[in-house]
């Protein structure tokens, strides 16, 4: 008696095939956005370091000071992200294995050492966020009217679009946009200490 192979056939192997590919392409954006947002949190712990140290400063001195060498604000490498405690002064440089840091340093960059020069973001102040409610603690930096405000941001592309991540913390609470643009994501009122993302890199 002839006994039959058995196996699979032709269709069945394509009926297979189609359905891992549709789960790929279900599962594989969503494991993206879930590493962006994971790296998310290199902003938000740093600019909370920056916070303290700013706070604890201004115990001693009286005044908040916007130069990282001055604070102690000194994140470990690997930052994906650049970190501004004012609007002028220079950013340390991360193309080398050990920085050279000046005295007028009043940022981070992004360190390209690890990640390559295509990694570091054009500073611009970010306009989502719609004003404080107390001062200027909507501008990046010590505050103009007095010694006694200070905000710092943290802008970096976590994805492989064009869009920059950007978050923001505050000594003063602020008032964000409740509505969605080209450029700002939804906010919240935010209270002082607490980082803000001003622009949601992961949702666009």
């Amino acid at each position: 008696m002839k006994r039959l192979a058995k196996g699979f056939t032709l269709i069945e192997l394509m009926i297979v095939v189609a359905i891992i590919g549709i789960l790929a392409a279900i599962a594989i954006p969503n494991f993206i956005k879930f590493q962006a947002r994971s790296k998310q949190s290199e902003a938000k712990a740093n600019l909370k370091a920056a916070f303290t140290a700013e706070k604890a400063y201004i115990q001693e001195k009286d005044q908040y000071s916007a130069l990282i060498n001055i604070v102690g604000f000194s994140p470990e490498r690997n930052n994906r992200y650049a970190y501004f405690l004012d609007s002028t002064g220079t950013l340390l440089n991360l193309d080398t294995s050990v920085p050279v840091s000046a005295a007028t340093d009043s940022g981070i960059g992004v360190d390209t050492f690890r990640y390559g020069t295509g990694a570091a973001q054009v500073y611009a102040i970010g306009s989502c966020a719609v004003g404080p409610t107390s001062g200027n603690a909507g501008i990046l930096g010590v505050g103009t009217a007095g010694p006694f405000e200070w905000t710092g941001i943290a802008r970096g592309n976590i994805d492989t679009d064009t869009t920059v991540d950007q978050w923001s913390i505050s000594t003063a609470s602020r008032a964000f946009n409740t509505t969605v643009t080209a450029t700002c994501s939804v906010g919240a009122n935010n209270p002082s200490g607490e980082p803000a993302n001003e622009v949601n890199d992961v949702n666009f």
